[in-house]
């Protein structure tokens, strides 16, 4: 059983989308060692971005780029299946979405099993990009961990972009040293985020 990482409180507006910028490349000179399926995964703390901030949860934490307008939202106002989100909001429409799911399906004990829930979870009309098996900073082996980099496009529903605009993601799932299954997402318009901030974005984890 998998629960939809979506279901938040509208946000006010609902006026066309305006052009997003591309982020700075420059964040990828700060990818860690760890993850993106080339370290070592033998740090302890991934590095975060400078200019980012850092979503914290029981399970682990992630990095989110605050100088490009994403901010962390209010537990009250996410949707209770996320454990953590930050947004990315122009003129009322929701362009961009980091949220980390926790124990968000059952019977899953290793990495490839929360990979294939969390993907069955992406929704129909999603092109898979690759997949690969990757190394988070964190304790061993919770480290272990399974990328998956799609497109879809938008359903113009929850103050999304308009319906077929063209959107891009990664998630990244994985067990944590309790056993508890986690997925960590960024999902935004095509364009917006480059290969190298999205290998910035799964650099930036730590698992607990």
């Amino acid at each position: 059983m998998t629960r939809g990482p979506f279901g938040e409180r509208r946000l006010a507006g609902g006026r066309r989308l305006r052009g997003t910028a591309v982020l700075g490349l420059a964040l990828a000179l700060t990818l860690p060692l760890t993850g993106c399926g080339s370290g070592s995964g033998t740090e302890e703390t991934a590095r975060v971005p400078e200019g980012w901030s850092t979503l914290h949860t029981d399970s682990l934490s992630v990095g989110y780029p605050k100088d490009q307008g994403y901010a962390e939202q209010p537990a009250d106002e996410r949707s209770r299946n996320n454990a953590a989100v930050a947004l990315k909001v122009e003129d009322g429409i929701r362009t961009g979405m980091v949220s980390v799911q926790l124990d968000f399906a059952t019977g899953v004990s290793d990495a490839a099993g929360a990979a294939a829930a969390a993907g069955a979870g992406i929704g129909l009309g999603t092109t898979r990009r690759s997949t690969e098996d990757i190394r988070l900073a964190g304790p061993s082996p919770a480290r272990e961990a399974r990328r998956i980099d799609y497109d879809f496009t938008a359903d113009g529903k929850e103050n999304t972009p308009n319906r077929g605009t063209p959107m891009t993601g990664v998630l990244v799932a994985g067990v944590d040293s309790a056993g508890v299954p986690f997925v960590v997402r960024l999902n935004a318009v095509k364009g917006a985020v480059g290969e190298g901030e999205l290998d910035a974005f799964v650099g930036s984890i730590t698992v607990k």
